[in-house]
């Protein structure tokens, strides 16, 4: 069965749902303190500035506030060059060394809201082979990527869009939130100024080329930076297929107004959003436990879901920095630390071993 594009809701739609460990076998999330995930999230906005002001990019200004539907340009042109992709074992990290475009039609780039054309990376990324869950989340920031498909294309939801153009304000708009007109086509990717496709939101044309279904569990669709893998949608707990999904929801209220973006707080900002424990099956790093073909015996995965955040914003292990983005002025740097406690001792890890890609994806 393949993907029915018109069922899938992203966080455009402004729903909040996701999902909570349940399973001994694993380290499980306990209740988190609202204002703990609200600090991770100020954090990654912060953390876009820690580069001396004079060798930073200029940030666009923004004064948008409310949430917008998506406008998605549709996928009728295929990337410039076949997508190629090669994993390897090197110790105990795998290796992937890809050409970043993937197998799937994608969007016209340049387009009115994204003015940059696609090209071929010169992408190689190490990814931990026995990942283990560090007790507590480390925030994704700005400049490191979550994760890459098994085609080499990098998952990379953050946007550097801010209000009034400073990242110091603590108010960075949601991709997917639609104040912002980023030019994402219907996989919901767009382009980098160096050429890099990459996605902001679910793959929809990865997912119909897996042969994604939602009777079944999801099939692997990558890695992320911490070596845990990575999933869509559906999974498999105590022994039934079920939709993985989000808990998060958007806060009740307005927002500050003043020096800071006011109106309701309906998606338009990462801000506006909020972790609930338990509201829906998975935990702050969209991850849980489940059983797939790859981990017959069960593993700490991530879920890419319907509803905010869509892709995880946060890891539950250590991520190799080989997925960090060059800075100007700077050298790689990995995320930052100090997110909220997923519980129990560190050191635990999923189990199972996550396989290489099956024969024939490599390139």
């Amino acid at each position: 069965m393949t993907l029915n594009l018109g069922n899938i809701k992203h966080a455009a739609s402004m729903k909040g749902t996701a999902l909570l460990v349940r399973k001994p076998a694993i380290i499980v999330l306990r209740s988190l303190v609202a204002a703990l995930v609200l600090s991770l999230l100020g954090a990654l906005a912060l953390d876009a500035v820690s580069t001396p002001a004079q060798s930073q990019p200029r940030m666009r200004y923004h004064d948008a506030i409310r949430a917008q539907r998506l406008v998605l340009a549709p996928v009728n042109s295929p990337p410039p060059a076949p997508s190629r992709a090669r994993w390897s074992q090197g110790g105990t990290r795998f290796v992937l060394k890809a050409n970043g475009l993937p197998s799937h039609a994608i969007g016209a780039f340049p387009n009115r809201g994204n003015p940059n054309a696609v090209r071929a990376q010169d992408l190689q990324l190490q990814i931990p082979a026995r990942p283990r869950m560090t007790g507590s989340a480390t925030p994704l920031r700005l400049g490191f990527r979550f994760g890459v498909s098994l085609e080499g294309v990098v998952f990379d939801p953050m946007a550097a869009e801010f209000w009034h153009g400073n990242p110091r304000s603590g108010w960075q708009y949601n991709a997917l939130g639609g104040a912002i007109r980023l030019g994402l086509d219907a996989n919901y990717a767009h382009v980098q100024p160096n050429g890099a496709y990459h996605y902001h939101g679910l793959p929809s044309g990865l997912l119909q080329g897996l042969s994604w279904s939602p009777q079944a569990h999801s099939p692997l669709v990558g890695y992320a930076a911490d070596g845990f893998p990575i999933y869509a949608l559906t999974g498999v707990q105590e022994g039934q297929v079920v939709r993985m999904t989000s808990s998060y929801r958007l806060k009740v209220g307005q927002r500050p107004g003043g020096s800071q973006p006011s109106g309701a707080y309906d998606g338009a900002f990462l801000q506006d959003y909020q972790y609930q424990a338990g509201l829906g099956t998975l935990d702050a790093c969209n991850g849980a436990f489940t059983v797939s073909k790859e981990f017959p015996q069960g593993s700490y995965a991530y879920f890419l879901t319907e509803a905010f955040p869509v892709i995880p914003l946060c890891f539950a292990g250590t991520p190799d920095n080989s997925f960090a983005l060059p800075r100007p002025g700077r050298g790689l740097g990995g995320p930052n630390r100090g997110g909220p406690n997923l519980g129990g001792p560190s050191g635990r890890s999923g189990l199972g071993r996550p396989p290489l890609p099956p024969p024939g994806l490599g390139g």
